[in-house]
């Protein structure tokens, strides 16, 4: 056995015994003789070791390269644009691939975008190696080389219909039927190009679980005239990620219409006996009792509002806080409700208390009143520690990256469009003074997301800080630092 046959049998990759002695070969004539075969074959190997990936759950941005095997669930629609200083168009075409441990965005450009029109059917195995890089939706991968493998199996199913537990990131054209848990007021927000966006959010729920649905422009009203416990079909909507928890986005391609269907939702909820500091869970159970609502003033001179209600399950009971437009809640005594992402937090008198904020669903599945039940809009408060401090008004302002900051749902006509936009590096449509990883720069603009990361805009364009320093909502900061993937590592925020 050669050396170059032993190194091969100890590669545990999906390659060829003939592509990896030619892969050695061009090692050796590419070291000018530097290397044997040997040194070249252990090379090859660690690079191709380094590539392979266990499953499409294992693609992280930061990655060279990587290579996996995956199905075709979706080919979109071939997109043009123009490059800088060069006279023919560019093109690419969004592929949705899958397998066994999830799913992700395929980028084929130019050659490779004819390629995918031409040949790509749904239900197709394909053998990939791209370059990953964050994306609209999460992780995506920019194809570099592909070919079919109709050998290999991997088990997907194919279908534009799902249940909240079979979405996924990066997934596009869902459908999905839900019964509607929660509402949404309409938010509006400005965007780069000076256009006026909306955006607004639903809960729905099924038998498999629930999640926010994000109305964006033309379909953010929809929130306005949706009840809770009306059935709907959310169609052509695509899955991203927010705070570590998946929602579904409607776009003004879609659609969100009532139907006449049968929904269950059966909320999984903590007995109150179990709870602890610091978890965010769902609470179902009776009202027992509810006290006033109270108005405050913030910091920043906005006036908040909330209303506590105890509620009793057949373990125990807790007081939570309604904040926001949650508090005109019309929730009385005998109501049973389910309470979805409500947050426990050390109370008065060291009791344990549940707060129920913008990212909370309140769903009241049996009036004692016959009151309508239902959800209202996601109140704009944070926490029950903060009730006498100045609180964040992140709910009613849409976070930069949501409200499309970079019009990705309203300019139709950007290479950046969602489903088919082509990113600067790729399209060759960096500006001259648009900065590059480890420049240094110095950036002022208001604060439109004051979470992690930290997004200011200075009326042209929007950047995403990293930073621990606490900021507001609508305050003017100026952030100092180095530019890393796109982001600016802030030493300083004054």
């Amino acid at each position: 056995m050669s050396d170059i046959e032993g190194v091969y049998e100890d590669l545990e990759a999906d390659i060829s015994l003939e592509e990896f002695r030619e892969a050695v070969e061009d090692k050796v004539e590419q070291m000018g003789g530097l290397a044997d075969e040997e040194t070249a074959a252990m090379l090859i190997a660690h690079e191709v070791g380094e590539s392979e990936v266990g499953g499409i759950a294992d693609i992280e941005p930061g990655m060279e390269e990587a290579k996996f095997v995956a199905k075709v669930l979706s080919v979109g629609e071939r997109r043009t644009f123009e490059r800088d200083g060069e006279d023919e168009d560019g093109q690419v075409v969004n592929v949705e691939v899958a397998d066994e441990t999830g799913s992700v965005r395929a980028a084929f450009w130019d050659e490779h975008a004819d390629a995918a029109i031409d040949e790509l059917e749904e239900g197709q195995v394909l053998r990939i190696k791209g370059r990953p890089k964050d994306g609209f939706s999460g992780v995506e991968v920019s194809v570099d080389e592909v070919e079919p493998d109709p050998d290999t199996e991997i088990d997907v199913q194919i279908s534009d219909t799902y249940t909240v537990e079979n979405l996924s990131l990066g997934l596009s054209n869902v459908n999905l039927v839900g019964l509607v848990l929660d509402t949404d007021t309409v938010r509006t927000f400005d965007r780069d190009d000076g256009s006026e966006g909306k955006v607004s959010n639903l809960v729905l729920g099924d038998s498999t679980g629930r999640v926010r649905v994000t109305l964006w422009d033309d379909q953010a009203d929809l929130a306005t005239e949706l009840e809770a416990d009306e059935t709907v079909e959310v169609v052509d909507g695509y899955v991203r990620e927010r705070d570590g928890s998946l929602e579904l986005h409607v776009g003004n391609r879609g659609a969100v219409e009532t139907v006449d269907a049968d929904i269950e939702y059966v909320p999984e909820s903590t007995p109150i006996e179990n709870l602890e500091i610091g978890q965010t869970v769902d609470l179902a159970g009776v009202v027992r009792s509810t006290d006033p609502k109270r108005t405050f003033d913030r910091d920043d001179g906005s006036e908040g509002q909330v209303k506590n209600v105890r509620v009793q399950d057949a373990t125990g009971d807790i007081r939570v806080a309604l904040w926001g437009e949650k508090a005109d809640l019309d929730i009385g005594p005998g109501d049973e409700v389910a309470l979805g992402d409500v947050e426990i937090q050390d109370g008065w008198q060291d009791d344990l208390e549940a707060s129920a904020g913008w990212q909370s669903t309140i769903t009241i599945l049996e009036s004692e009143s016959d009151s309508a039940g239902g959800a209202s809009a996601a109140g704009d408060e944070s926490s029950t520690s903060d009730e006498n401090a100045g609180l964040s008004a992140f709910a009613g302002d849409a976070a930069a990256d949501d409200a499309g900051a970079t019009g990705d749902e309203s300019a139709a006509d950007s290479a950046e469009e969602e489903n088919g936009r082509a990113t600067a590096d790729e399209a060759g449509a960096t500006d001259a003074g648009e900065p590059s990883d480890g420049d240094e720069l110095e950036f002022t603009g208001v604060v439109v997301q004051a979470g992690s990361p930290v997004v200011l805009d200075d009326g042209e364009t929007t950047m995403s800080v990293e930073t621990e320093a606490d900021v507001g909502l609508g305050e003017e900061v100026t952030a100092r630092g180095v530019v890393r993937e796109g982001r600016l590592d802030a030493n300083d925020v004054f």
